[in-house]
């Protein structure tokens, strides 16, 4: 690059700088008025200039920045890779199609297979195993960490089990040591979603490293952010190669994007029934995809990364906040509980209104919604009720009658770091006003501004 270029280049960075602070300045929060998000991004201006320092490469695809976020992302887990993909759920997807290659030997997933896994999460933690013609069979949850009921695992298992694959929901890890030891114990792949749940950590270890692939997301909503976007991480390099062929169209070669002959012998592969040396960038292994990340994600991504200590930190304070405000309410209201061992990386605050409450889940959730303060339920709730599964073949382990309290019961609020505590006792407030109102059948008081 010339002078003149990288100085007009250093022009342009530090002008949308001046941009981001003009234009997306901090307002006042008014309670009543303002809206208290159940999440969203927190950017800064150093992460504009990330931006658009990539889009100026007019690279446009991956490039340099994901190559640096790859390896800082591996590097903040303590392992050997992470591959970048266009979203969590494109990353779930990935990390169980890689598990199908033939390259595993007797280990390969083949259609029929059984994964064991649950129905109280999000859909696409469990989609990849139908996707992939797999059988998911479905354990129940503990309440009130909703996490899997490891006590459980046993009674799913059968001849035809291959894999357990299971979120740390809301952030909160589940049970690593009964799940990891199981999965050891009847040579069982492990696949940790760990996509809520980025910087968590059990028994002092990173929660991602236990298995033998997990997940991130980094759609806004999550701890960072690259717009859309994801990852797998593993420890094992043939699962890394693997990963990265089905999210590259499925092709052998390894070549990162603009680069040939990695290998050294470009055309002189054999492979399948193609004629000697055929192309190695064009000789496909598996049936894959297009799932990689643009370079200006790749960008932000590694701009929020550096953020990353202090997002976390400021969920477990809002989150420890928000707790002690509402433990007087726990006669009606069930908080959550950490799983032992586990240091949270929350992405959420779940709440489940006891049965027998003078209230029921929906009055709640729409008193919160009509003060403007946002609310989610638990995903999916039950999966197995969803329209999308009526005419899937699974199997159930358990009742599910956990799970159909979290379908029934359970909501969550936000806790993420663009939150502050005048938000978080605007929402305690409220919930205060409503419980008091329904205990007493009296008139629902105006909260103070």
């Amino acid at each position: 690059m010339s002078e003149n270029a990288t100085a007009l280049r250093e022009q342009i960075l530090a002008l949308a700088e001046q941009f981001f602070n003009q234009q997306f300045a901090g307002k006042a929060f008014e309670p009543g008025t303002s809206p208290v998000p159940v999440s969203g991004k927190v950017l800064d201006a150093s992460d504009l200039r990330s931006l658009i320092d990539a889009s100026l490469d007019c690279w446009l695809t991956t490039g340099r920045f994901a190559t640096q976020f790859e390896r800082q992302l591996a590097r903040f887990f303590g392992v050997r890779g992470a591959s970048l993909v266009n979203s969590g759920s494109s990353a779930n997807l990935c990390a169980f199609s890689c598990l199908t290659s033939p390259r595993l030997g007797e280990r390969q997933i083949r259609p029929g297979d059984e994964v064991i896994t649950v129905a109280a999460g999000f859909p696409t933690t469990v989609n990849p195993i139908i996707q992939n013609n797999c059988v998911p069979v479905f354990i129940d949850v503990t309440t009130p960490t909703y996490q899997a009921d490891a006590s459980q695992l046993e009674a799913a298992l059968s001849d035809r089990t291959r894999a357990v694959m299971i979120a740390h929901t809301l952030g909160n890890p589940f049970d690593l040591d009964v799940v990891s030891n199981f999965a050891k114990k009847h040579k069982l792949w492990l696949v940790e979603d760990s996509c809520d749940a980025l910087g968590a950590k059990y028994n002092g270890q990173m929660v991602g490293t236990f298995g033998d692939l997990a997940t991130v997301s980094f759609y806004p909503a999550h701890h960072i952010t690259t717009g859309e976007g994801g990852a797998v991480v593993t420890n094992n390099a043939l699962l890394k190669t693997l990963a990265e062929s089905f999210r590259d169209w499925g092709r052998d070669c390894w070549c990162e994007p603009g680069k040939d002959n990695t290998c050294g012998k470009r055309f002189e592969w054999q492979l399948g029934e193609l004629p000697c040396g055929y192309d190695h960038k064009y000789i496909y292994s598996h049936i894959g995809y297009n799932l990689k990340m643009t370079d200006m994600q790749a960008a932000v991504g590694l701009s929020q990364l550096k953020k990353l200590p202090s997002f976390i930190d400021a969920r477990r304070q809002n989150f420890r906040y928000l707790y002690e405000r509402l433990k007087p309410y726990e006669d009606v209201l069930l908080l959550p509980e950490s799983t032992p061992a586990a240091e949270p990386s929350w992405f959420g605050f779940p709440i489940g209104v006891r049965e027998g409450a003078p209230f029921g889940r929906d009055a709640l959730v729409s008193e919160l919604e009509s003060r403007k303060i946002a609310t989610r339920l638990l995903f999916g709730g039950n999966l197995v009720r969803q329209p999308a599964y009526q005419n899937v073949k699974y199997r159930v382990a358990s009742s599910l009658a956990r799970t159909d309290y979290v379908m029934r019961s359970v909501f969550w609020l936000g806790i993420f770091p663009g939150l502050n505590e005048t938000m978080l006792d605007y929402v305690a407030e409220t919930i205060d006003g409503f419980v008091a109102a329904q205990k007493t059948g009296g008139f629902m008081p105006v909260l103070q501004s």
